[in-house]
């Protein structure tokens, strides 16, 4: 017997993805998968992807994912804290979900609202001193999918001092898996090919996650809806602070890591490249006219976004090598 494991929300998008990357895991056993409207139903009868997984989705309460060794939280925003609570101590809990991101309990309120349940440990490996921290711990709270791919291309940058932490610009274009599985009249097929639309403008609520992981104090983000499944491409631009080469400098911060590549010069980022995969990708240059600091990231929004980095994460809690059961290259075409 491996790892016994559970994945709680197990219908959607980034829950259809644990269940992939837990199924392939070499250490790791799947014994539940739940969920709330799909309950009873075959995995396979929901992720047809994963037709040959002899597994019924039960309940989602803490008697169904109890007697796991290792829980990951799919739920949407608000819904993982009550249900982590009333899990044992004993049991690894690794949350995908904003619950528990966030150190201050004025920005929860501002940016999610409701009752803050306190901050875990944050789940990005890569951060300076977060491996051991993450190694350390029993709850770990994964990080947002844009929130990844900025923080991956800005925190170096800041912590070297190559670039101011106030305006920050970022363009983030994300797949249409970001938004859920649930049945929306502006994400069907129709609405969404052949178009690029902004949404939330001005007031995404990774913003106060980006800050705290980073140290930039002034951020404008935009998020964009793109026609694509799956995939994420944010463009971080920042005023630099000297002449340092901000691609050097990118490439000293993960010059050790197995999944953030600094690609060649010349070679940009592309969502495709990434998908499938825990990567992600980055360039930077510094813009011509503006004198501005450009960095592109790609990653894979359920991969390094969500299901990738959780598995990681839990990687690490237990004591395995990070890149267990999780792939450092993409899919193509």
């Amino acid at each position: 017997m491996g790892i016994r494991v559970a994945v709680a929300g197990a219908s959607g998008y980034a829950g259809g993805e644990l269940l992939r990357l837990v199924a392939g895991h070499p250490e790791f056993d799947l014994v539940a998968a739940t969920a709330h409207r799909q309950a009873g139903q075959p995995v396979a009868a929901v992720h047809p992807q994963l037709t040959g997984l002899d597994l019924v989705l039960g309940a989602t309460d803490p008697a169904t994912l109890a007697d796991a060794d290792l829980v990951f939280l799919a739920l949407p925003h608000g819904e993982s804290a009550a249900l982590a609570a009333a899990l044992p101590e004993t049991v690894t809990v690794v949350d995908l979900g904003a619950d528990h991101r966030l150190h201050d309990a004025d920005a929860w309120a501002r940016w999610y609202g409701g009752p803050h349940a306190g901050a875990w440990t944050y789940g990005l490996p890569e951060l300076p001193g977060q491996r051991a921290a993450i190694a350390a711990a029993t709850r770990v709270a994964s990080t947002g999918c844009y929130a990844v791919a900025t923080t991956l291309a800005l925190a170096p940058l800041i912590a070297a001092d190559a670039v101011f932490p106030a305006d920050v610009v970022v363009v983030a274009a994300s797949g249409t898996s970001g938004a859920g599985r649930a049945a929306k009249a502006h994400l069907l097929g129709s609405e969404v090919m052949g178009d690029l639309s902004p949404y939330k403008v001005g007031a995404h609520q990774h913003v106060p996650e980006i800050k705290q992981a980073t140290g930039a104090t002034s951020l404008s983000f935009t998020p964009v809806l793109a026609p694509m499944p799956r995939g994420i491409l944010a463009t971080v631009t920042a005023v630099p602070t000297g002449d340092a080469d901000p691609r050097e400098v990118l490439a000293r911060a993960y010059a050790d890591t197995p999944f953030v590549h600094v690609l060649p010069e010349g070679a940009w980022p592309h969502t495709a490249a990434t998908a499938g995969s825990n990567s992600c990708h980055l360039q930077a240059t510094v813009d011509a006219d503006s004198g501005r600091v450009i960095v592109v990231s790609a990653i894979d929004n359920l991969g390094k976004g969500a299901a990738g980095q959780a598995v990681q994460n839990a990687n690490l809690m237990l004591g395995l090598p990070e890149t267990t059961g999780l792939s450092t290259f993409g899919m193509a075409p």
